[in-house]
């Protein structure tokens, strides 16, 4: 029931902000794809101001920043350890608005499972530090 709650409310969330930046496309995506996208990563919907997508991670991640995209997470298997916030170490810009880096220092420890929503703000330094076995979740990417 948690489950089924959350997930309506990420869906909720998504459809108040593209109905208030204009956003009139009606996005369809089947079952196989979204399972496809959820078991090796990939894009689902792609829009001038959000982007969903399918992610698994068998472990930790680089530490990202995204100078003009808010990420909504929602854990739909396994789980993990969330480094949110601090400051990044190491940090490169890899596309335009895009930085990766080593690790953070500082910021808050999150153990995040199934079931969890994290909304990571723009600017923020977030980092996948540890994947016991494995995560899967959708990712939303409000653009600004």
């Amino acid at each position: 029931m948690r489950s089924s709650l959350t997930l309506l409310a990420l869906v909720a969330t998504t459809v108040f902000l593209t109905a208030q930046t204009g956003g009139a496309t009606v996005t369809y995506v089947a079952a196989d794809k979204v399972a496809a996208a959820l078991a090796a990563g990939g894009p689902l919907v792609t829009q001038t101001d959000l982007l969903v997508q399918g992610s698994h991670r068998n472990g930790a991640g680089q530490v990202e920043v995204h100078d003009k995209q808010t990420d909504v997470f929602y854990v739909v298997d396994g789980e993990a350890t969330l480094i949110t916030g601090g400051t990044m170490v190491d940090g490169k810009v890899t596309t335009p608005g895009q930085w990766l880096g080593t690790s953070i220092n500082g910021g808050k420890t999150q153990k995040i499972a199934k079931g969890d929503v994290v909304v990571i703000p723009a600017g923020v330094p977030h980092w996948f530090k540890e994947v016991p076995k494995s995560v899967s979740y959708f990712v939303v990417k409000v653009l600004k």
